[in-house]
């Protein structure tokens, strides 16, 4: 059998942490199987790679980090919460573009599932390791299905005489397959893991994610016809709470400071965290593209947040901005003054404070002349630039200390699932099937944690007495806030068929128009000099809100046929058993419930 060799880094605790070996481990890179070069089908994992723990371990390693990724650098493009502009034909059956096809992965999954149990490892030590790889079938599969709907179920690895050319299972069958393997590995797996093995699929994850994909079941994306009382609601809730309490029965909660979710590791609030370690594995954040690119390197100024964004959190007593009601006031020229404090801690605007690369007291500018130029928000693309500003940065996940030259090592794990989204779950699903209290509480707790004043009425700004629709909307605007950047926004718009809420909408920026009365064209050396010494305060400017300044597309696209994306037509030509979607082109197949 042909082997092609590969070197891997082991770590036995996925943590990284540890002990960290570099072992030579003969094995299959994949194909596509089900649809892809048949040639790459002989290849397999070589002999005695399921007899020794050690090499399973490494196995599994390797499959974990073909599947679970880093921060989702510019994904609040897709939506309302940062600069991008989804041109027409963004998607197509045959580009590339949110397309996710992982049978390669897939085949992996099976070859372990099926040569681990006829192997040498014993049978005691077996469980834990195949409940491990049943998750990862779920997750891989499951983000197939809120991709493109029903796909091929392949439950064994297939080999050059097995028939190749499959048809797509009903999305019904697939969520039924999910489940199945998700209940295997709750089965299986440890309440938790912890020390050394933090950062392994324990029980905790499968229950919280179970729970998340029977709230995707009965979500409008795949119930249009009756998208808020079909009985797949009352599963969705009874998953979520059994999540919910589960957790909190093992010391899972929020934590006490909203920004410390995100500056440090191995806490109560991350429910399944992708580890990061310097020198090890760094950089999921992108913390190169994220920040100002002044303070940056081979950057190209990713995730700045929009006026849309910004607009949305409410004041510190959580009324929204400009509410009669509110014990504070608002307008655009103070727009940063008494916010909800996750406002602070998620953006960054003209003259705030940020002190990046270790600079205490720099303060971030946004305006021409003033700011470094590739800082600005201006008139004109600054020096041929194709790329718009926003006006704003964005601060969560960043590691401020940090130096220019050593701004990639940034270490912050990326919380696959936090406790906020267990919450958030469960209150969409209580919300749903009429225990609305509980959801209110959620909004309750969530806003207690991030420092919104609780007000007299001890509602935190959130309005009594609201039906199932009004909490809905509630729900998801409170969601939007407190997980900005971490690629949530556009699924819940999609999961609950909102995607109207994007199209044909333009994007806007803060820009300062003027220091101290003076134009872009006006500023002096003495003004730039105060600047460099980050004397100038925000309130030393004027501001106007901006469409954003761009060579390309004005308005957002986002038409009905993105609730599912199209095969692409790339597999369909190698397998014609294949059926498109409906709304594509020749598509045939109905991907809802």
């Amino acid at each position: 059998m042909k082997k092609r060799t590969m070197i891997i880094r082991y770590n036995i605790s996925l943590k990284l942490k540890s002990l960290l070996l570099v072992i030579t481990f003969a094995t299959m890179m994949g194909c596509d199987s089900v649809l892809d070069d048949v040639e790459d089908l002989s290849n397999y994992p070589g002999q005695g790679t399921f007899d020794d723990v050690q090499t399973v371990n490494a196995y599994l390693s390797a499959l974990y980090g073909s599947t679970f990724g880093g921060w989702p650098l510019n994904f609040g493009n897709n939506a309302d919460e940062s600069g991008g502009i989804i041109a027409p034909n963004w998607i197509t059956e045959t580009n590339g573009t949110m397309k996710f096809w992982p049978y390669n992965i897939i085949r992996r999954v099976n070859i372990m599932l099926e040569e681990l149990p006829v192997g040498e490892v014993p049978v005691g030590d077996q469980d834990e390791l195949l409940a491990q790889a049943k998750f990862i079938r779920a997750f891989l599969y499951f983000k197939m299905v809120y991709y493109h709907g029903g796909v091929p179920i392949i439950e064994v690895p297939q080999n050059l005489d097995d028939d190749l050319e499959v048809t797509r299972n009903s999305t019904a069958e697939c969520f039924d397959f999910i489940i199945r393997d998700l209940d295997d590995a709750i089965s299986g797996l440890p309440a938790t893991y912890n020390g050394d093995e933090f950062g392994k699929i324990d029980k905790v994850f499968a229950k919280a994610f179970k729970a998340k994909v029977l709230l995707y079941k009965a979500s409008p994306q795949f119930n249009p016809s009756n998208p808020y009382d079909n009985s797949s609601w009352q599963d969705a809730y009874a998953a979520n709470l059994e999540a919910k309490q589960y957790l909190e029965g093992q010391g899972f909660g929020l934590l006490d400071n909203y920004t410390a979710v995100f500056e440090t590791s191995n806490h109560r609030e991350n429910v399944f965290s992708v580890v990061y370690q310097d020198p090890i594995k760094v950089n999921g954040r992108r913390e190169d593209a994220v920040r100002p690119l002044s303070e940056s390197k081979n950057a190209t100024g990713g995730d700045q947040p929009i006026w849309a964004l910004a607009k949305a959190y409410p004041m510190k007593d959580g009324k929204i901005p400009g509410d009669p009601t509110s014990e504070y006031s608002y307008d655009v020229q103070h727009f940063w003054e008494n916010r909800d404090p996750r406002f602070e801690a998620t953006l960054v605007w003209n003259g705030a404070v940020y002190p990046v690369s270790g600079k205490s007291g720099r303060r971030q500018y946004t305006m021409a002349n003033v700011s470094h130029s590739v800082d600005a928000f201006g008139y004109v693309i600054q020096g041929g630039q194709g790329q718009y500003r926003t006006g704003l940065f964005c601060r969560k996940g960043i590691m401020e200390e940090l130096p220019i030259e050593l701004v990639g090592t940034n270490d912050v794990d990326w919380p696959e699932m936090r406790f906020a989204e267990v919450l958030f779950n469960f209150a969409e699903a209580a919300n749903e099937t009429g225990h609305l209290d509980e959801a209110v509480q959620v909004l309750l707790d969530i806003r207690a944690r991030a420092g919104i004043e609780p007000g007299s009425d001890g509602m935190y700004g959130i309005t009594s007495g609201m039906n199932r629709d009004q909490l809905r909307e509630a729900i998801l605007q409170e969601k939007y806030i407190e997980m900005a950047f971490e690629g949530q926004r556009f699924w819940d718009l999609r999961r609950h068929r909102k995607l109207d809420r994007l199209d044909g909408m333009k994007k806007y920026g803060v820009m300062a128009m003027t220091l101290n009365g003076k134009a872009y064209n006006e500023v002096t050396s003495e003004d730039q000099l105060a600047a460099n010494s980050s004397t100038l305060l925000p309130d030393e400017f004027t501001y106007e809100i901006v469409e954003l300044i761009s060579n390309g597309p004005k308005e957002m696209s986002m038409p009905e046929t993105y609730y599912f994306f199209p095969i692409q037509s790339s597999h369909i030509d190698r397998n014609p058993k294949l059926e498109q979607n409906v709304g594509w082109s020749g598509g045939t197949f109905d991907p809802t419930l």
